[in-house]
């Protein structure tokens, strides 16, 4: 990769667009120590920050190696503001891309990226924590708003949103949903619940009428307790369905992760945090080589997008690649991170090496 070429795309990625806000970025980046311990980066390395957020993983690696190259790809607009903001901090070595996983082939032949030519790669997935704070957005129990949940609507107006999947789906394949994606055990009782709501009372279209119709059905008994004791609203699984659902997770996580082992280098790590089952599940059976073996009865994901095309040689070299796991377990948060960082309590990571 010419890197003198690749700087000078910068100015037609960044697009003369501006970010203003200059607080203090809203997000704590979760297990960053151990994050950086396994990634080791060096001076003139190039980076991959697959999820940029508000760049808290972006910042360790610069304030470990400052001389380091970071592409920041983030599909939230906020998100990719931030990372537009911190490339002038950065000049020449932040490099902001706004997009999904599936869209990173088009966008990395724009900087001149090569496959095989990247150091290391980081995922954090789940949502950040500026888009549950933001309750416009759809994502959060507690902030009431539109119940939107696409990451980036502004980028596909088209794209349903929460509340128009809720208005028209049908029961059955709600509850399917709500199992999956939510792993949650009264998905029948709760889908019965959002449609006949529906029909008797009116179309559910914000954050709390969802909120309110599940706890109504399932009882404010049913309340949950997370890692720190803390009750968890009983509504808690269906956003989380729905939110993967909206935004078609699953399968952007499973095709990113086959994209690192085509983008990384022999020798060159990859960091994955994740915050749930399906997410952990996913990155398990790439680092195991079992990408797509019984993967059906396992992880069901017949939602899966039609506008993705796996070809052949993709998946051929996903069979293939050899992962080296860095750590014998998966690495869990420290009872200190959980208690200053709450986001991170049901936090795993994983540190593997390409190579072969």
């Amino acid at each position: 990769m010419a890197l003198g070429r690749m700087a000078s795309r910068l100015s037609l990625v960044l697009g003369g667009r501006r970010w203003t806000n200059t607080q203090a970025a809203p997000h704590i980046p979760v297990m960053a120590v151990e994050t950086i311990k396994f990634l080791k980066p060096k001076d003139n390395e190039l980076f991959l920050d697959m999820t940029f957020g508000a760049g808290g993983h972006t910042r360790e690696i610069l304030k470990v190696a400052p001389n380091a190259k970071v592409i920041a790809l983030d599909r939230d607009p906020v998100a990719h503001e931030m990372a537009l903001a911190l490339a002038k901090q950065y000049p020449g070595q932040i490099y902001p891309v706004l997009g999904r996983f599936s869209e990173l082939p088009g966008k990395l032949k724009q900087l001149y990226v090569n496959q095989q030519s990247i150091d290391g790669i980081i995922f954090d997935f789940g949502c950040s924590s500026m888009q549950f704070d933001e309750g416009s957005r759809g994502f959060s129990i507690s902030k009431n708003g539109p119940l939107d949940m696409r990451m980036d609507q502004d980028r596909f107006p088209d794209t349903p949103s929460a509340a128009e999947i809720l208005a028209k789906i049908e029961e059955v394949d709600l509850a399917r949903i709500l199992k999956i994606y939510g792993e949650e055990k009264q998905a029948k009782k709760i889908a019965r619940a959002i449609v006949d709501a529906r029909y008797s009372i009116k179309k559910i279209e914000t954050t709390k009428e969802l909120a309110d119709v599940v706890q109504s059905c399932v009882g404010s008994g049913s309340f949950r307790l997370d890692k720190l004791q803390r009750p968890s609203h009983p509504a808690t699984k269906t956003f989380q369905a729905l939110r993967i659902f909206v935004n078609n997770e699953l399968n952007e996580i499973n095709y990113g992760m086959i994209l690192a082992q085509r983008y990384l280098k022999i020798g060159g790590k990859m960091i994955a945090i994740t915050f749930h089952s399906l997410e952990d599940t996913i990155v398990k059976r790439h680092v195991m080589g079992n990408v797509l073996n019984d993967m059906a009865n396992t992880l069901p994901l017949k939602y899966c997008s039609h506008t993705i095309s796996y070809e052949h040689d993709v998946m051929e070299s996903a069979m293939k690649t050899s992962w080296h796991q860095i750590t014998k377990h998966v690495v869990l948060p420290s009872d200190d991170e959980v208690e200053h960082n709450p986001r991170s309590r049901s936090a795993k990571l994983r540190a593997v090496v390409r190579v072969s």
